[in-house]
């Protein structure tokens, strides 16, 4: 299996490259792995005392964030790298102040794994989720660093627990410890005889519970909405884009602003999406004047969205309509805002939970969604009782990152 895997990597490679001549995304990752060992080499000294932060791409990143932050300021004195295997999650925060030098994983090859430890030497090392590279942690195991996994979140269709998962179980071992979000996770961990297992929530919860001691104001926002009932659209797709547009145009509710944030902004979409709209849409990047006669705001730029739900009345999470995934329903649910997701959630456990609970609702098709937004918004009570239960959720459920640096201790 082992050489299976480590031919698999070797010839993704040479497609990822070749596939980068026409893709600008797979070129800037090809581009800044390249750069790696020599960034690498340049920053670390041979005596630094570092630690290793590691994440998949940017949601991992800011699930991890309030760990990292916590750490950085615990460890004053240590050397802090922060890698990224996706270019979404680099590009975005290559100058991370969490982190001293921010950079690209190397792929996982025996000798980029052997090479990047012997620049590192790490005294700590952080993973987020489920992003487990076997050469990578077959090194760390054998040289005794020490490694753990946060916010980690199982299923037993995972390749770690079916029959011919065994070299991809094995790398699981190379943590001295790994935290899961729930007791489902711990199970499967106790299946495969891993005991050094700790529930302790995901980090999510501290992640977006610390939004609220920022200052969220966004003026462009609060000059758009004004006094009126505003729906946040967050983090949508192609996939959603049809809810939202007919739900727009056949809507008889009048004074009412709409948000849109996509979790894409490439500008041909953002103008495509921006043109099938009926009625006054405007852009974030467009002037206060022509914001304030809007109807419709797109955004068309990153970074902002867990501000902008804090303005939002009413809250669609967009990825559960197509096969995408379900974005972070969190970050509206702690500001106390009702949410509404499509039908296929059921690998996220906050979203099962909340739905149960009713401060999530799902839906499957138009007609679903146009009833829901009619009794959401003739109904204050309903609003406010659904955004209750999320906001109560969120607070209950904080509390991960204490119990992982009570563990740490370099």
């Amino acid at each position: 299996m082992k050489l299976f895997y480590n031919l698999g990597i070797y010839f993704a490679s040479l497609l990822v490259k070749l596939l980068a001549l026409f893709n600008d995304k797979l070129k800037k990752g090809v581009t800044g792995r390249a750069d790696t060992f020599q960034n690498l080499e340049s920053n670390i000294n041979r005596d630094d005392k570092t630690i290793w932060f590691h994440c998949a791409s940017l949601g991992e990143y800011e699930q991890g964030l309030p760990v990292f932050k916590a750490i950085r300021k615990q460890y004053r004195n240590h050397y802090i790298l922060l890698t990224f295997f996706s270019p979404s999650g680099y590009e975005i925060r290559k100058n991370a102040n969490v982190a001293d030098i921010v950079a690209y994983l190397p792929l996982d090859t025996p000798n980029n794994a052997k090479r990047f430890l012997d620049l590192v030497h790490p005294e700590l090392i952080v993973f987020v989720k489920y992003d487990v590279w076997p050469n990578y942690l077959e090194v760390i195991k054998k040289r005794k660093y020490r490694a753990i996994l946060i916010s980690a979140l199982l299923r037993k269709d995972h390749i770690y627990f079916k029959w011919y998962g065994k070299f991809m179980r094995q790398a699981l071992f190379g943590f001295e410890h790994i935290f899961v979000q729930d007791q489902g996770s711990k199970a499967l961990l106790e299946s495969i005889n891993y005991h050094s297992v700790t529930v302790s929530g995901d980090t999510r919860f501290d992640r977006v519970s610390a939004q609220l001691s920022l200052d969220n104001t966004i003026p462009e926002i609060k000059s758009f909405k004004d006094d009126e009932l505003c729906i946040v659209f967050g983090s949508t797709w192609p996939e959603d884009d049809h809810l939202i547009i007919n739900y727009i145009h056949t809507s008889s509710v009048e004074d009412i602003k709409y948000i849109i944030a996509p979790h894409s902004i490439n500008n041909i979409y953002i103008n495509e999406l921006k043109h099938k709209i009926e009625g006054e849409v405007c852009l974030f990047s467009d002037s206060l004047s022509v914001m304030k006669g809007a109807s419709v705001l797109i955004i068309n730029n990153i970074g902002l969205l867990s501000k902008i739900y804090s303005y939002a009345d009413i809250a669609y999470v967009g990825g559960a309509m197509g096969k995408t995934g379900l974005h972070n329903i969190l970050e509206p649910a702690v500001f106390g805002v009702p949410i509404i997701i499509g039908p296929r959630y059921h690998n996220f456990p906050e979203a099962k939970a909340l739905a149960q609970r009713g401060g999530v609702v799902s839906i499957h098709d138009n007609e679903s969604f146009s009833q829901l937004m009619t009794h959401l918004i003739s109904s204050k009570e309903a609003r406010q009782e659904k955004g209750r239960i999320n906001k109560t959720f969120v607070e209950e459920n904080k509390g991960a990152v204490i119990q992982i640096l009570d563990y740490i201790r370099i």
